[in-house]
Protein backbone atom coordinates (compact mmCIF):
# COMPACT_ATOMS: atom_id res chain seq x y z
CA UNK A 1 0.00 0.00 0.00
CA UNK A 2 1.81 3.38 -0.84
CA UNK A 3 0.32 6.16 1.43
CA UNK A 4 1.54 9.37 -0.35
CA UNK A 5 -1.76 10.03 -1.97
CA UNK A 6 -4.15 12.65 -1.20
CA UNK A 7 -7.06 12.05 -3.13
CA UNK A 8 -7.45 7.54 -3.37
CA UNK A 9 -5.82 5.16 -1.95
CA UNK A 10 -2.94 3.23 -4.29
CA UNK A 11 -1.93 -0.44 -3.93
CA UNK A 12 0.84 -2.30 -5.93
CA UNK A 13 -0.17 -6.48 -6.22
CA UNK A 14 2.64 -8.67 -6.84
CA UNK A 15 3.32 -12.43 -6.88
CA UNK A 16 6.34 -13.11 -4.13
CA UNK A 17 8.91 -10.45 -4.42
CA UNK A 18 8.91 -9.90 -8.08
CA UNK A 19 7.92 -6.60 -8.53
CA UNK A 20 8.57 -6.98 -12.04
CA UNK A 21 5.00 -8.51 -12.23
CA UNK A 22 3.73 -5.77 -10.11
CA UNK A 23 0.40 -4.05 -11.17
CA UNK A 24 -0.86 -0.66 -9.44
CA UNK A 25 -4.86 -0.68 -8.46
CA UNK A 26 -6.30 2.88 -7.26
CA UNK A 27 -9.09 3.01 -5.34
CA UNK A 28 -11.06 6.28 -5.52
CA UNK A 29 -11.59 8.25 -2.43
CA UNK A 30 -14.66 8.82 -1.04
CA UNK A 31 -16.48 11.45 -2.99
CA UNK A 32 -14.09 12.06 -5.10
CA UNK A 33 -16.26 12.43 -8.18
CA UNK A 34 -17.50 15.94 -6.74
CA UNK A 35 -13.77 16.74 -7.84
CA UNK A 36 -12.52 14.90 -10.73
CA UNK A 37 -13.98 13.82 -14.07
CA UNK A 38 -13.27 9.95 -13.64
CA UNK A 39 -15.10 10.04 -17.35
CA UNK A 40 -12.42 12.48 -18.91
CA UNK A 41 -9.51 10.82 -16.30
CA UNK A 42 -9.87 7.79 -18.38
CA UNK A 43 -9.64 9.78 -22.03
CA UNK A 44 -7.10 11.85 -20.51
CA UNK A 45 -4.48 8.28 -19.65
CA UNK A 46 -5.42 6.99 -22.87
CA UNK A 47 -4.48 10.42 -25.07
CA UNK A 48 -0.98 10.17 -22.86
CA UNK A 49 -0.45 6.97 -23.67
CA UNK A 50 -0.63 6.97 -27.36
CA UNK A 51 1.82 9.47 -26.97
CA UNK A 52 4.14 7.77 -24.76
CA UNK A 53 3.75 9.94 -21.29
CA UNK A 54 1.74 7.52 -19.43
CA UNK A 55 1.84 3.45 -18.38
CA UNK A 56 -0.63 1.30 -19.94
CA UNK A 57 -3.92 0.73 -18.50
CA UNK A 58 -5.34 -2.27 -18.17
CA UNK A 59 -8.51 -2.10 -17.33
CA UNK A 60 -11.27 0.49 -15.08
CA UNK A 61 -13.62 -0.50 -12.82
CA UNK A 62 -16.44 1.40 -10.91
CA UNK A 63 -14.29 2.93 -8.12
CA UNK A 64 -11.11 2.79 -9.66
CA UNK A 65 -8.16 1.94 -12.26
CA UNK A 66 -5.59 -0.76 -12.95
CA UNK A 67 -2.84 0.20 -14.67
CA UNK A 68 0.98 -0.41 -15.04
CA UNK A 69 3.74 0.01 -12.60
CA UNK A 70 6.20 2.46 -13.76
CA UNK A 71 9.98 1.74 -12.03
CA UNK A 72 11.51 4.52 -10.60
CA UNK A 73 12.09 6.86 -7.87
CA UNK A 74 8.85 9.12 -7.08
CA UNK A 75 10.66 12.69 -6.43
CA UNK A 76 10.53 15.20 -3.10
CA UNK A 77 10.71 19.13 -3.13
CA UNK A 78 14.90 18.24 -2.35
CA UNK A 79 14.97 16.35 -5.82
CA UNK A 80 13.19 19.04 -8.01
CA UNK A 81 15.54 21.84 -7.82
CA UNK A 82 18.77 20.12 -9.31
CA UNK A 83 19.21 21.64 -12.50
CA UNK A 84 19.76 17.82 -13.95
CA UNK A 85 16.29 17.00 -13.21
CA UNK A 86 14.14 19.81 -13.58
CA UNK A 87 15.48 19.93 -17.18
CA UNK A 88 14.39 16.67 -17.19
CA UNK A 89 10.96 17.98 -15.73
CA UNK A 90 10.67 20.81 -18.29
CA UNK A 91 11.26 18.72 -21.46
CA UNK A 92 8.42 16.35 -20.15
CA UNK A 93 6.09 19.10 -19.69
CA UNK A 94 6.82 20.59 -23.01
CA UNK A 95 5.95 16.93 -24.53
CA UNK A 96 2.67 16.88 -22.92
CA UNK A 97 1.84 20.40 -23.78
CA UNK A 98 2.39 19.31 -27.46
CA UNK A 99 -0.23 16.66 -27.51
CA UNK A 100 -4.04 18.38 -29.60
CA UNK A 101 -6.94 16.52 -29.39
CA UNK A 102 -8.05 16.35 -33.44
CA UNK A 103 -6.59 20.07 -34.23
CA UNK A 104 -9.59 21.72 -32.11
CA UNK A 105 -8.72 23.51 -29.13
CA UNK A 106 -11.37 23.24 -26.29
CA UNK A 107 -11.65 25.74 -23.53
CA UNK A 108 -9.19 25.81 -20.66
CA UNK A 109 -10.82 23.75 -18.05
CA UNK A 110 -9.53 26.45 -15.24
CA UNK A 111 -12.72 28.67 -14.54
CA UNK A 112 -15.25 26.11 -14.67
CA UNK A 113 -13.68 23.73 -12.62
CA UNK A 114 -13.00 26.72 -9.70
CA UNK A 115 -16.15 27.94 -10.01
CA UNK A 116 -17.97 24.69 -9.72
CA UNK A 117 -15.77 24.07 -6.53
CA UNK A 118 -16.39 27.38 -4.66
CA UNK A 119 -20.34 26.59 -5.73
CA UNK A 120 -19.80 23.57 -3.79
CA UNK A 121 -18.18 25.09 -0.83
CA UNK A 122 -20.99 27.70 -0.85
CA UNK A 123 -23.52 24.86 -0.77
CA UNK A 124 -22.22 21.75 1.07
CA UNK A 125 -19.18 23.63 3.25
CA UNK A 126 -19.61 25.63 5.89
CA UNK A 127 -16.32 27.86 4.77
CA UNK A 128 -16.67 29.38 8.35
CA UNK A 129 -15.31 26.08 9.94
CA UNK A 130 -11.91 28.27 10.65
CA UNK A 131 -12.11 31.96 11.30
CA UNK A 132 -8.74 31.69 9.17
CA UNK A 133 -10.97 30.86 5.94
CA UNK A 134 -12.35 33.92 4.04
CA UNK A 135 -16.08 34.92 3.47
CA UNK A 136 -18.08 33.29 0.64
CA UNK A 137 -17.89 37.05 -0.43
CA UNK A 138 -14.29 37.32 -0.59
CA UNK A 139 -13.84 34.14 -2.57
CA UNK A 140 -16.37 35.19 -5.10
CA UNK A 141 -14.52 38.28 -5.52
CA UNK A 142 -10.89 37.34 -5.62
CA UNK A 143 -12.46 34.54 -8.08
CA UNK A 144 -14.05 37.20 -10.46
CA UNK A 145 -10.39 39.57 -10.34
CA UNK A 146 -8.26 36.05 -11.16
CA UNK A 147 -10.31 35.44 -13.81
CA UNK A 148 -10.57 39.03 -15.04
CA UNK A 149 -6.32 39.79 -14.63
CA UNK A 150 -5.72 35.97 -15.75
CA UNK A 151 -7.67 35.86 -19.07
CA UNK A 152 -5.89 38.95 -20.51
CA UNK A 153 -2.20 36.85 -20.23
CA UNK A 154 -2.94 35.34 -23.84
CA UNK A 155 -1.50 32.48 -21.99
CA UNK A 156 -1.98 29.81 -24.45
CA UNK A 157 -4.53 26.67 -24.22
CA UNK A 158 -2.57 23.74 -24.02
CA UNK A 159 -3.27 19.81 -23.09
CA UNK A 160 -1.64 20.07 -19.30
CA UNK A 161 -0.96 18.21 -16.63
CA UNK A 162 -2.54 20.15 -13.86
CA UNK A 163 -1.36 18.69 -10.63
CA UNK A 164 2.46 17.98 -10.92
CA UNK A 165 3.15 17.36 -7.53
CA UNK A 166 6.89 15.99 -6.72
CA UNK A 167 5.40 12.31 -6.15
CA UNK A 168 3.65 12.46 -9.34
CA UNK A 169 7.08 12.53 -11.13
CA UNK A 170 8.24 9.41 -11.05
CA UNK A 171 12.52 9.53 -12.48
CA UNK A 172 14.14 6.66 -13.89
CA UNK A 173 17.29 6.85 -13.15
CA UNK A 174 18.38 3.89 -15.51
CA UNK A 175 16.40 5.34 -18.50
CA UNK A 176 17.84 8.99 -17.59
CA UNK A 177 14.17 10.34 -17.65
CA UNK A 178 11.36 11.64 -15.76
CA UNK A 179 7.26 10.80 -16.17
CA UNK A 180 4.34 11.93 -14.96
CA UNK A 181 1.91 9.95 -13.46
CA UNK A 182 -1.83 10.35 -12.04
CA UNK A 183 -4.22 12.50 -14.41
CA UNK A 184 -7.30 13.05 -12.57
CA UNK A 185 -6.97 16.54 -13.24
CA UNK A 186 -5.65 16.61 -16.41
CA UNK A 187 -7.28 18.44 -19.64
CA UNK A 188 -6.74 21.51 -21.57
CA UNK A 189 -5.95 24.79 -19.66
CA UNK A 190 -4.02 27.79 -19.55
CA UNK A 191 0.32 26.68 -20.08
CA UNK A 192 1.24 29.26 -17.32
CA UNK A 193 -1.38 27.32 -15.29
CA UNK A 194 0.27 24.56 -15.22
CA UNK A 195 4.26 25.61 -14.64
CA UNK A 196 2.85 27.89 -12.08
CA UNK A 197 1.51 25.20 -10.37
CA UNK A 198 4.32 22.90 -10.52
CA UNK A 199 6.52 25.75 -9.21
CA UNK A 200 4.34 26.09 -6.01
CA UNK A 201 4.49 22.32 -5.67
CA UNK A 202 8.38 22.98 -4.73
CA UNK A 203 7.15 23.82 -0.98
CA UNK A 204 5.62 20.28 -0.84
CA UNK A 205 2.77 19.12 0.59
CA UNK A 206 3.32 17.57 4.15
CA UNK A 207 5.40 20.14 5.54
CA UNK A 208 4.74 23.12 3.32
CA UNK A 209 7.18 25.94 2.99
CA UNK A 210 7.20 28.41 0.48
CA UNK A 211 11.17 29.30 1.27
CA UNK A 212 11.54 26.33 -1.31
CA UNK A 213 9.59 28.48 -4.12
CA UNK A 214 12.26 28.25 -7.04
CA UNK A 215 14.20 31.65 -7.57
CA UNK A 216 13.78 33.78 -10.16
CA UNK A 217 17.23 32.67 -11.72
CA UNK A 218 15.81 28.79 -11.20
CA UNK A 219 12.84 30.06 -12.78
CA UNK A 220 14.15 31.73 -15.96
CA UNK A 221 16.69 28.92 -16.26
CA UNK A 222 13.59 26.07 -16.12
CA UNK A 223 11.78 28.20 -18.72
CA UNK A 224 14.40 28.31 -21.37
CA UNK A 225 14.60 24.63 -21.04
CA UNK A 226 11.13 23.95 -21.83
CA UNK A 227 10.67 27.14 -24.26
CA UNK A 228 13.81 25.31 -25.94
CA UNK A 229 12.05 22.19 -26.28
CA UNK A 230 8.89 23.26 -27.12
CA UNK A 231 10.34 25.42 -30.46
CA UNK A 232 12.61 23.25 -31.39
CA UNK A 233 15.09 25.93 -31.46
CA UNK A 234 16.81 29.03 -29.53
CA UNK A 235 15.07 31.63 -27.60
CA UNK A 236 15.10 34.77 -27.08
CA UNK A 237 15.30 36.44 -23.27
CA UNK A 238 12.53 38.70 -23.96
CA UNK A 239 10.39 35.27 -24.46
CA UNK A 240 11.44 33.81 -21.40
CA UNK A 241 10.42 37.27 -19.52
CA UNK A 242 7.24 37.13 -20.71
CA UNK A 243 6.57 33.41 -19.72
CA UNK A 244 8.17 33.97 -16.58
CA UNK A 245 5.44 36.79 -15.66
CA UNK A 246 2.41 34.49 -16.87
CA UNK A 247 3.66 31.96 -15.35
CA UNK A 248 4.21 33.70 -11.37
CA UNK A 249 0.68 35.38 -12.07
CA UNK A 250 -1.11 31.87 -13.12
CA UNK A 251 0.57 30.29 -9.55
CA UNK A 252 -2.08 32.35 -7.53
CA UNK A 253 -4.99 30.90 -9.30
CA UNK A 254 -3.18 27.45 -8.53
CA UNK A 255 -2.97 28.44 -4.75
CA UNK A 256 -6.65 29.52 -4.63
CA UNK A 257 -7.81 26.58 -6.69
CA UNK A 258 -6.26 23.66 -4.32
CA UNK A 259 -7.30 25.44 -1.42
CA UNK A 260 -10.79 25.40 -2.53
CA UNK A 261 -10.33 21.73 -2.75
CA UNK A 262 -9.02 21.00 0.84
CA UNK A 263 -11.95 22.76 1.68
CA UNK A 264 -14.00 19.98 0.16
CA UNK A 265 -11.53 17.35 1.15
CA UNK A 266 -11.88 18.29 4.67
CA UNK A 267 -15.64 17.56 4.40
CA UNK A 268 -15.24 14.34 2.46
CA UNK A 269 -12.24 12.54 2.84
CA UNK A 270 -11.13 10.08 5.30
CA UNK A 271 -7.80 9.94 4.62
CA UNK A 272 -5.23 10.92 7.24
CA UNK A 273 -4.25 14.69 6.22
CA UNK A 274 -5.20 18.42 7.88
CA UNK A 275 -7.19 18.92 4.69
CA UNK A 276 -8.05 22.44 6.67
CA UNK A 277 -5.02 23.23 7.73
CA UNK A 278 -3.93 23.16 4.11
CA UNK A 279 -6.37 24.80 2.74
CA UNK A 280 -5.73 27.81 4.92
CA UNK A 281 -2.02 27.99 4.11
CA UNK A 282 -2.80 28.38 0.53
CA UNK A 283 -5.05 31.15 0.51
CA UNK A 284 -2.83 32.70 3.13
CA UNK A 285 -0.06 32.17 0.43
CA UNK A 286 -2.33 33.99 -2.18
CA UNK A 287 -3.04 36.76 -0.33
CA UNK A 288 0.83 37.20 0.84
CA UNK A 289 2.38 37.04 -2.96
CA UNK A 290 -0.95 38.51 -4.82
CA UNK A 291 0.19 42.63 -4.43
CA UNK A 292 3.95 41.11 -5.45
CA UNK A 293 2.52 39.29 -8.25
CA UNK A 294 -0.23 41.96 -9.53
CA UNK A 295 2.54 44.28 -10.20
CA UNK A 296 4.67 42.49 -12.40
CA UNK A 297 4.61 43.63 -15.36
CA UNK A 298 4.57 41.77 -19.43
CA UNK A 299 7.87 42.37 -21.22
CA UNK A 300 7.47 45.40 -23.89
Amino acid sequence: RFTDGMTNKLVACYVEEDMQDCVLVRVYGERTELLVDRENEVRSFQLLQEHGCAPKLYCTFQNGLCYEYMPGMALGPEHIGEPQLFRLIALEMAKIHAIHANGTLPKPTLWHKMYDYLTLVKNEINPSLSADVPKVEVLERELAWLKEHLSQLDSPVVFCHNDLLCKNIIYDSTKGHVRFIDYEYADYNYQAYDIGNHFNEFAGVNEVDYCRYPSRETQLQWLSYYLQAQKGMAVTPREVEKLYVQVNKFALASHFFWALWALIQNQYSTIDFDFLRYAVIRFNQYFKVKPQVSALEMPK
